[in-house]
């Protein structure tokens, strides 16, 4: 299914009428397109009816630089095991119950390359969250899954020019080229492999017309 997002907004809009939190989850691999996708049905839900929807994103739950630079987890950032996911469900339990009066979400900053606690708020008000991730269909975080209403697998149009973005992004927050390179080729793409493999089990798959 190609990516429409004024229909899949208005998916999530008729949910929220029923509902008093829908959460949904935008999976796929590094450089898809997630971070976008969850920003514009976001923005899209929020021109309908502002304040309505808000975006959280697994990446807060990286594990700090300093957690993991003693062992050999600081070459495989990005790995299933280098992110606190009981600490990503409890969240998201949290959201799915809108008991409280805010909840505050965590956001990776990439300026700095590790999370930064409270600092998404996500009022009770907000009906429709859109979460975003590498591993919301990994096999080994069912207690993620079980937060989240449906799981949406979101393909590039292009793998060389997925790759391509993932290599410019890194340049753009500080890492040299060849670093970049490096780290997108090694890493990141054994990540999108393994990530890949849990595309069957998505709600559906969306791929972009272009980028």
């Amino acid at each position: 299914m190609i990516v429409d997002v004024p229909a899949l907004a208005e998916e999530l809009w008729r949910r929220a009428s029923v509902s008093p939190r829908t959460i949904i989850g935008v999976c796929g691999a590094p450089g898809a397109g997630k971070t976008t996708l969850a920003g514009l049905l976001v923005g899209a839900a929020n021109d309908r009816s502002p304040g309505v929807a808000a975006a959280v994103g697994m990446d807060g739950f990286h594990l700090a630089k300093s957690v993991i630079a003693g062992d050999d987890r600081r070459t495989r950032r990005g790995a299933p095991d280098t992110f606190d996911m009981p600490g990503y469900a409890a969240l998201l339990a949290r959201l799915r119950r809108p008991d409280d009066e805010v909840v505050y979400a965590p956001e990776f900053r990439r300026e700095i390359e590790d999370p930064v606690n409270a600092a998404i708020p996500v009022p009770r008000s907000v009906r429709i969250v859109v979460t975003e991730g590498n591993y919301l269909l990994h096999p080994g975080w069912t207690a993620v899954r079980a937060q989240l209403d449906e799981v949406w697998f979101l393909e590039a149009p292009d793998e060389s020019v997925r790759v391509d973005h993932l290599i410019a992004r890194h340049v753009h927050f500080g890492k040299p080229p060849e670093r970049a390179r490096e780290h997108v080729l090694t890493s990141d793409e054994a990540n999108a492999a393994l990530i890949t493999t849990h595309k069957e089990a998505a709600d559906r798959v969306l791929r972009w017309g272009s980028w």
